[in-house]
């Protein structure tokens, strides 16, 4: 938590220190005003010269112009400083969770890592706006204090000494205000995260009916949610409460205590006027600091919820290996993860092998061990004799690629989203999953805007679309799962000849039970059980009858 607020403020440290001088010459320009007034006072009783008068109210007219343009580019700096500091945050965050070891974003919802990186990351960045605030209320309250020493000792000391005891005050209410605010924005991001999730799996639950019961569970969520919130709110309202209540004490003390020096004649009338008119100056050096408190308070609370993804644990451990060249033979050694029970299965550079999985489950642990998203509990995974495991990250995805089946679209053009990735194949992976067909069914064809997760397009363009993007990115290895799910049989077998045509020389793994893509295919592996039970051309296994009733069903 500390790490994370010391480089959201060392990392804006130029902005944020301009910004805390500024402030400093506008909290010394407002305790000018009163003593300035009390001098005009002064010599209007005491000479009535109209010459010094013009004079001390000209000087007056000054202070007001730089304190104006103080506070003015004090708060331009500080309010930079606060969202450089946010961008810069959200900027770890993502880096972070969409690292190669799968880290940050491990087992959290993908709503409650985007409320951290927005909410979270803004109340972390509003430190870089409570510093310099801060800064300038104690340098207004230290020119407060010395103006009133000149004034009278009495009222000077009265500050210096209340003032200390103001800020412990703060401090210790600001206390709940922190532990309830981490509450608060654990519960809203946990909210964010279950809509989130149900938003996206609206079409499935409403398949099988269960949108009463997605609804009773977020409810309940949003209600906890809720009541941190007011508990946070809550504890705001007391800080605030308390804060003002003791500072509208205090002022009146001084207040009452300069009357009393002026009725005895110890000041001047004009002294009268400064001491009353720093004393409500005060008023500002002394509210703010229950509000700076809180924005610590949140502060501290949302830095430790971002220091927890950035700190989080690689989902698996980083590798350092380099692949200079790769040929493409994938070769899986009595692999043992998830539901696979010893698979050993190879792919020769080049060749376009099938996968059918008579269990679902067993396709996705697959994946996972050739992702990377896990390692083997035994045996395992190497691609042209290099353990996966041993492989820098970003190496081993630029050379072996799973395509999930749910992959999503971006939001931009149809093209954009092909061209994303592209290795320079892009038309003429387009060409091979027939995106032209798509393109022609919509307004501006390849040019088509496509809204977030392509939810603009139906589920065979979708497909499609994403597809062509795979092809696209031109790797040595690529792993497709279910690719033609959503399309009709006549585009499924064109799909089945462009993926063959555009990999051919390129090693392809495809996870189906698409009888066309199977059929493409050089060599068909069928898993059941977490095992191999058979391999072989896909004209050779249909005549089995558990193979016949995956693929034909």
């Amino acid at each position: 938590m500390k790490a994370v607020l010391r480089e959201a403020v060392t990392g804006q440290w130029k902005p944020v220190t301009l910004a805390s001088l500024l402030g400093a010459a506008h909290q010394a320009g407002e305790a000018a005003v009163p003593l300035l007034i009390g001098v005009v006072v002064d010599e209007a009783v005491r000479t009535g010269a109209g010459g010094r008068l013009a004079f001390w109210i000209g000087v007056l007219a000054v202070v007001f112009l730089v304190l104006s343009v103080s506070f003015r580019f004090s708060l331009r700096c500080a309010e930079r400083a606060a969202n450089l500091a946010a961008h810069e945050v959200r900027t770890r965050l993502a880096a972070r969770v969409l690292s190669p070891d799968g880290g940050g974003g491990h087992g959290r919802l993908s709503g409650e890592l985007a409320d951290i990186a927005t909410s979270d990351a803004q109340r972390v960045g509003q430190v870089n706006l409570a510093l310099p605030t801060a800064f300038a209320a104690v340098a207004g309250l230290l020119v407060g204090a010395v103006a009133l020493l000149r004034v009278s000792v009495a009222l000077g000391l009265l500050v210096l000494v209340a003032a200390p005891v103001l800020l412990l005050v703060a401090h210790l209410l600001g206390k709940p205000l922190e532990r309830r605010s981490d509450a608060e924005q654990d519960r809203a991001a946990l909210a964010s995260g279950v809509a989130a999730d149900l938003v996206a799996g609206l079409r499935a639950l409403k398949g099988i009916g269960a949108e009463a019961t997605a609804a009773r569970r977020y409810r309940a969520t949003s209600r906890s949610s809720m009541e941190a919130a007011v508990r946070a709110a809550r504890s705001r309202a007391w800080l605030d409460g308390w804060m003002i209540a003791l500072t509208g004490v205090f002022l009146a003390v001084v207040a009452l205590v300069g009357g009393r020096l002026a009725s005895s004649g110890a000041i001047t009338v004009g002294e009268l006027v400064a001491a009353v008119g720093l004393a409500q100056f005060l008023l500002w050096p002394l509210s703010v600091f229950s509000w700076v408190n809180g924005l610590l308070a949140q502060g501290r609370a949302s830095a430790a919820r971002v220091a927890e993804v950035l700190a989080a644990p690689p989902a698996v451990p980083p590798g350092s290996a380099p692949l200079p060249s790769v040929a493409g033979r994938v070769e899986l050694t009595d692999v043992v993860s998830g539901t696979l029970r010893g698979v050993t299965l190879s792919a020769a550079p080049g060749e376009l092998i099938g996968v059918v999985a008579r269990d679902a489950a067993d396709a996705v642990s697959l994946l996972a061990v050739l992702a990377r998203d896990v390692d083997p509990v035994a045996g395992s995974v190497a691609l042209d004799g290099v353990t996966l495991s041993s492989v820098e990250g970003s190496a081993l995805r630029s050379a072996l690629l799973v395509a999930a089946h749910d992959a999503e679209l971006f939001e931009g053009t149809v093209r954009e989203n092909v061209i994303a990735a592209s290795g320079g194949r892009a038309d003429e992976a387009m060409a091979a999953v027939r995106v032209d067909d798509v393109a022609r069914a919509l307004p501006d064809g390849l040019d088509t805007p496509v809204s977030a997760r392509g939810r603009s397009l139906s589920g065979g363009q979708r497909q499609r679309v994403a597809l062509a993007r795979a092809l696209a990115a031109d790797p040595p290895v690529l792993v497709v799962h279910d690719p033609t799910t959503a399309v009709d049989a006549v585009t499924e077998v064109a799909l089945a000849d462009g993926i063959r045509r555009v990999r051919a020389g390129r090693t392809t793994i495809v996870v189906a039970t698409s009888p066309a893509l199977l059929a493409a295919a050089d060599r068909v592996v069928f898993l059941a059980g977490g095992q191999v039970v058979a391999s072989g051309a896909h004209a050779d296994l249909v005549a089995g009858e558990d193979y016949r009733l995956v693929v034909l069903s």
